[in-house]
């Protein structure tokens, strides 16, 4: 009999206020193990924090840290996990790309004895339809690459979409300016011994707002190369 695992889902947001209603509450419906929603906005212009304290002065499952001094995916992704206060943590991205109805199967893996479970478009059953050409071309490139020198073990290094036990933190902070911290975690994990799991989903498109990731072949490049170095540094210390 597997054990009930108690989660904290983290939502790293910045000017979200059209997305964020919608994902807590399909957040919410889909998990149903006892949960948390813990949105770590940082002073979003458009108000996404106010919408979020609205939402959490009548929902209990839901809390907002309000960042006012510092920024960036990374550092807010590190200060939910490190607010949070139950057995697992997970985070995704909340332009709606991403399905929470996936929390559920990564959460298993966690509850059958996984220490880090990963919503992978890489393995059987996962895709992307959501992005354009060049970007998959982008995404899959990088991951062929980091799985190349960092191991087979994995396929969506760049997934952004993790559920881990908090327990993984006490040996692993997490490092980076962008999305380049999941390649860094999924690498360290491994080396460490951990229990490194895929779960397949379908990437979808962006429901209201800009990307964050960039939206030309500069954008990706820019962002590339920092995945990019980061593999090579990971592949040094080997």
């Amino acid at each position: 009999m597997t054990q009930q695992l108690s989660l904290t889902v983290i939502l790293p947001t910045y000017n979200e206020r059209e997305n964020i209603p919608i994902l807590i509450e399909r957040i919410l419906r889909a998990v149903h193990t006892p949960v948390q929603v813990l949105v770590v906005d940082d002073d979003s212009p458009d108000g996404t924090w106010q919408v979020v304290q609205e939402i959490a002065a009548r929902e209990p499952r839901v809390r907002l840290l309000h960042r006012t001094t510092e920024r960036g995916l990374t550092s807010a992704i590190w200060a939910g996990i490190q607010a949070a206060d139950t057995d697992t943590v997970s985070w995704m991205d909340c332009d709606l790309a991403m399905p929470p109805d996936v929390i559920p199967a990564l959460l298993a893996r966690l509850e059958a004895g996984a220490d880090v479970a990963l919503g992978s478009r890489y393995v059987p059953g996962g895709s992307d339809p959501g992005h354009s050409l060049t970007a998959r071309a982008f995404s899959v490139t990088i991951n062929l690459f980091a799985s190349l020198l960092l191991g087979w073990r994995v396929r969506d290094y760049t997934s952004g979409f993790i559920a881990a036990r908090r327990a993984v933190f006490e040996q692993i902070t997490l490092r980076g300016d962008y999305g380049e911290y999941c390649i860094d975690l999924l690498a360290r994990a491994q080396r460490l011994g951990l229990r490194v799991e895929e779960a397949p989903y379908a990437c979808g498109a962006r429901f209201s707002g800009e990307s964050k990731t960039g939206a030309n072949v500069g954008d990706y490049v820019r962002r590339g190369w920092k995945y990019v170095e980061t593999v090579l540094k990971l592949a040094l210390r080997r």
